[in-house]
């Protein structure tokens, strides 16, 4: 295999990512990926997905996403041929890269319990999961709020 190149996405890859996130992600209960949110992600922060190529081919990715208060990393993603390879590595030490130089002072990701291998990875990259906290989700449906608009009633 030869040497991944990493690269900030842009708008018109993703399909691509889409697709690969579809092919390599193990939690089938997550919202479904779309283009037109790729889209939005990368208009608001065009350098928050970073991909690996091979030879032009899309073989991995990671979304390291800053607020400006918290940096969080979604998405780790690795085409299931090509695991094992040091791929997910070069993309975790890049976007730890970007969100120090962004301000970052700790990183957090998100990782499935069940996932021995990702826990792995995680551990190895010197991540721990925090025992004293958990993730709550609500769907939100309907449109998406109007920027600027205040949320309180």
């Amino acid at each position: 295999m030869s040497t991944p190149v990493l690269r900030p996405a842009n708008i018109s890859d993703a399909p691509a990512l889409v697709e690969l996130w579809a092919r390599a992600g193990e939690n089938r209960a997550r919202p479904t990926d779309r283009d037109d949110l790729v889209v939005r992600l990368l208009e608001r922060d065009p350098d928050a997905v970073i991909l690996a190529e091979v030879d032009g081919r899309l073989v991995g990715t990671v979304v390291a996403v800053w607020d400006g208060w918290r940096a969080h990393l979604y998405r780790l993603a690795v085409d299931p041929d090509l695991r094992g390879q040091g791929i997910a590595r070069r993309l975790l030490d890049a976007a730890e890269e970007r969100l120090r130089a962004l301000g970052a002072e700790r990183i957090d990701a998100m990782v499935l319990d069940d996932n021995e291998a990702g826990r792995a990875l995680w551990s190895a990259a010197g991540f721990a999961p925090q025992p004293d906290w958990s993730r709550w989700v609500k769907p939100v449906a309907g449109d998406p709020p109007r920027r600027g608009r205040r949320c309180d009633p």
